[in-house]
């Protein structure tokens, strides 16, 4: 029996529509995913799309673990630009409205913007305040949605690119449904996989599984890089983790859905063998 579920995040058909892998997915005998809100892999603006996804996870016994908010350029909840953080804040209350229409139990948020480097010191905690208001609308938002919001730390070289960053916004949220979601790969890259567990421990629900070799996010399979999982899955026991792991993989234009799936199976089998149980 494994320790925690283990399920598939979306994000690695993201240049296919949803449509076209869910029925692989749970034939391959997944059971919890992450969706992608990638626009080409499911529009979270057209409800009758949404829906429809909802009916089809429900159809193949399929449970929307988590629901990944979209990120990008434009989409900056720090901007010193209201305009620019508004906008940025109704995208995301829009797509917190579509997870909670499929029946997802947590949003997985970016908590800063997909930007490099650090401003000086006054910017910054410009940025910072202006990220913990825009959170704490989305928070209120999937409270009333009946939904968590998840923070996910970020790659080393962004703004708010380290775990103390993402765990002073965590302390200026008001709602209490907000927790964390540990990407591994970040974690590895920004020198934190020592010390990132005991320091998310009491607001960790989620794990985005992936592995690297230390030089980019390369999102390969648990046991292909540098990351000893076997340590790493005893430190979520220590600490008594009782939420999921989500293999985040890397997308392959040229694979087939089935061959992906392959792969994503020997991700799968590879956490239950290493896990504390085995």
């Amino acid at each position: 029996m494994n320790q925690w579920p283990i399920g598939l995040s979306t994000g690695c058909f993201y240049q296919r529509s949803i449509f076209e892998v869910l029925d692989g997915i749970a034939e391959s005998g997944f059971r919890q995913i992450e969706i992608c809100s990638f626009p080409k892999h499911l529009d979270y603006h057209q409800h009758d799309m949404v829906r429809e996804a909802g009916e089809r996870m429900r159809a193949l016994d399929l449970h929307p673990f988590s629901f990944h908010a979209p990120f990008a350029d434009h989409i900056d909840i720090t901007s010193l630009h209201e305009p620019t953080r508004r906008g940025a804040v109704n995208e995301l209350l829009v797509a917190c409205t579509a997870a909670a229409a499929m029946g997802v139990r947590n949003i997985v948020l970016h908590p800063g913007p997909e930007r490099e480097g650090r401003p000086p010191q006054e910017e910054f905690l410009q940025h910072m305040n202006h990220a913990a208001d825009s959170l704490n609308m989305v928070a209120r938002k999937c409270q009333d949605l009946g939904v968590n919001l998840l923070l996910e730390n970020m790659l080393p070289h962004l703004l708010f690119g380290h775990t103390s960053d993402m765990l002073y916004l965590l302390g200026q949220i008001r709602e209490c449904n907000v927790g964390t979601c540990l990407d591994t790969g970040h974690a590895n890259l920004a020198g934190e996989l020592g010390t990132v567990v005991h320091k998310l421990s009491g607001h960790l629900k989620m794990l985005h599984a992936n592995d690297n070799r230390g030089n980019y996010d390369a999102h390969l399979n648990p046991g292909e890089g540098v990351i000893d999982w076997r340590w790493l899955l005893g430190e979520l026991k220590t600490h008594q983790f009782k939420g999921s792991l989500i293999l985040e993989l890397a997308g392959n234009a040229n694979e087939s859905v089935a061959e992906t799936l392959v792969r994503a199976r020997r991700a799968f089998d590879y956490l239950v063998e290493v896990g504390p149980n085995n």
